[in-house]
């Protein structure tokens, strides 16, 4: 396949002219080829495009083109003048991220608006023109990763634009996907950004953006970004790796054939047919769980094997069978993510057994159907089922549903620390009493599965039974415990609560409750104070409350509600005495 790395030395023809400040359209008397009738008149594909198409014949043979050579031309246009870091044109940015979608089978609207995915926010080409050359499907991509006006948000801007992705990426999943195939070919060409912003970009990538590639399950793009992060965070670590797991992977046919030559019969014998291959680990996932120890890395750390079994799920526990039997399995070691799967739909098999050299050897067991969704995610959903799937896929995404029911919640400053807790790496799953299955991150106490059942049961839980057994709500959960959330009416949480509350939900929700109380208790004590004071001047607080006038005085002084004032006047921000005069008209 083509690679961003070939597509962003591609040089567009012409002579680019110097920008200015008018548009795109005045300044290079460009028209937008239109819609239907005028697609047939779109000019011929440039040699800078060639690469894309290349890959467009490759994944998707026989797809209209023509829609595509039109958003290509669009956006060399109005891109024409401006430079990448490296000096490249910048169209050769967004050729390279829908290069990257196109790889992925990504459909013909989704390309056209990773081509435009810069112009609303870098050139004077608006939203509005964008929707009406291209229609409301591509605007709304569009629009979905444009991120928001640094001047005039100021330093809520990250946060509000990261928001804004999550609430678009709930419309629709192409976004998220657009915003991914995005940072990976910035992420690619990062060497050319100054040395102080690359490790900071490559920490936020990780923390931010290769949860969200984990989280829809597209792994293909998750294994580069975390690498490519690894590599510009800590360049001598990430050289030390990929010499060691090349040195490892170099010895991994030999060291695997011994394994092989049993595996296969065993499943021969059960009448299982499928496909062996040797899945090499990408180098931060080797450096990570060595903790960067890699002396004597072994072709078995540097690989796993994965079978590919023709059949179905009952296949896939044949075939376990047969592993088990022909090699040694460890106690304890082996996951279902078939019966269970994960929070992305991930499907298959893990076991680690005793090789005959006695090594640890790692096998991963799905079914071909299981395969695409297990390395594409929902990218493989939204191919098979149509664009539709990027929005109906989303109701199986229960982390998606959990990340919108308290991102609105969550203040810009607290926005982003709060989605990088909901994004941690590790995947818990709990029963309840009835049956349903609560994924929660790796740490995650029996409080936060009180706040993932609902903001009501969070706030008045006092404990919880685990397994039958009466546990603190700090208890630590682990995958397959059953947990029922005790509550009582009345209760409310209290600020230790934050000490061993780990999700975003739990978080933000008891933070809020806490606020809530806080404010509850200062406008009661705000009020008192009035009503004392009030009291020496003959004016009786309750009939200008019935009356109205406290909130109309509320209003004057800027406070939406009488309580506000009066939490106002608790916590000294208005004055008691300017207050006295405005009741008693003095």
């Amino acid at each position: 396949m083509t690679t961003l790395n070939q597509a962003g030395s591609i040089t567009p023809p012409g002579s680019p002219p110097a920008p200015g400040a008018a548009s795109p359209r005045a300044r290079t008397g460009f028209r937008v080829p239109q819609r239907g009738r005028d697609r047939m008149a779109a000019p011929a594909a440039q040699p800078a495009v060639a690469p894309l198409l290349a890959v467009l014949r490759a994944v998707s043979p026989g797809r209209d083109e023509t829609e595509l050579l039109r958003g290509y031309e669009v956006a060399e246009r109005l891109h024409r003048g401006q430079l990448r870091k490296s000096g490249a044109p910048y169209i050769t940015h967004p050729l390279a991220v829908t290069i990257i979608l196109a790889e992925l089978g990504m459909d013909t609207a989704t390309l056209v608006a990773a081509l435009l995915h810069d112009t609303v926010e870098d050139t004077p080409y608006t939203l509005g023109q964008l929707r009406s050359d291209f229609g409301e499907e591509v605007a709304v991509l569009v629009d979905g990763v444009t991120k928001l006006d640094g001047e005039r948000w100021g330093d809520q801007a990250e946060a509000e634009t990261f928001r804004k992705i999550v609430l678009a990426a709930a419309a629709d999943l192409r976004v998220l996907v657009i915003k991914l195939a995005d940072r990976l070919h910035n992420l690619r060409t990062l060497g050319f950004q100054p040395e102080h912003k690359r490790g900071r970009y490559a920490k936020a990538s990780q923390e931010l953006l290769v949860p969200f590639a984990e989280r829809l399950g597209i792994h293909m793009l998750k294994r580069e970004m975390d690498d490519l992060a690894f590599a510009a965070r800590d360049p001598d670590a990430h050289l030390a790796a990929d010499r060691a797991v090349r040195s490892a992977l170099r010895a991994a046919e030999p060291a695997f054939g011994p394994a092989l030559g049993l595996l296969r019969p065993a499943l021969a014998e059960q009448g299982i047919t499928g496909r062996f291959s040797i899945r090499p680990r990408h180098l931060y996932a080797v450096h990570r769980e060595r903790e960067g120890d890699l002396a004597g890395l072994r072709p078995c750390d540097a690989a796993r094997l994965l079978l590919l079994v023709d059949g179905g799920e009952r296949d896939c526990y044949v075939a376990l069978g047969a592993v088990h039997s022909a090699l040694h399995p460890i106690p304890g070691r082996v996951k279902d993510f078939i019966a269970l799967p994960k929070f992305n739909m991930y499907q298959s098999l893990h076991t680690r057994v005793i090789s005959p050299d006695g090594d640890l050897l790692d096998v991963i067991i799905r079914s071909r159907a299981m395969h695409p969704v297990a390395e594409y995610g929902i990218v493989a959903h939204i191919r098979e089922a149509g664009t539709g799937a990027a929005t109906a896929e989303r109701r199986d995404l229960v982390w998606l549903s959990r990340l919108l029911a308290w991102q609105s919640d969550a203040p810009s400053a607290a926005f982003l620390d709060s989605l990088r807790a909901d994004l941690a790496p590790g995947d818990v799953a709990v029963f309840t009493p009835s049956g349903e299955v609560v994924a929660l991150p790796a740490g995650a106490t029996a409080l936060d599965l009180a706040y993932a059942l609902g903001p009501e049961t969070g706030d008045l839980c006092i404990g919880a039974l685990v397994n039958g057994r009466l546990t603190a709500l700090s208890a630590e959960l682990r995958s397959g415990n059953v947990v029922e959330v005790l509550t009582e009416p009345g209760g409310g949480p209290s600020e230790d609560w934050l000490r061993f509350a780990v999700t975003a939900p739990a978080r933000v929700h008891i933070r809020r409750s806490l606020d809530r109380r806080l404010a509850e208790e200062a406008a009661a004590a705000g009020r008192r104070e009035l009503l004392q004071a009030l009291a020496g001047h003959q004016v009786d607080l309750l009939a200008a409350e019935a009356h109205g006038d406290s909130l109309r005085i509320a209003r004057e002084l800027g406070h939406a509600e009488v309580d506000h004032m009066y939490a106002a006047l608790a916590t000294g921000v208005l004055d008691l005495d300017d207050l006295l005069a405005r009741f008693t008209g003095r």
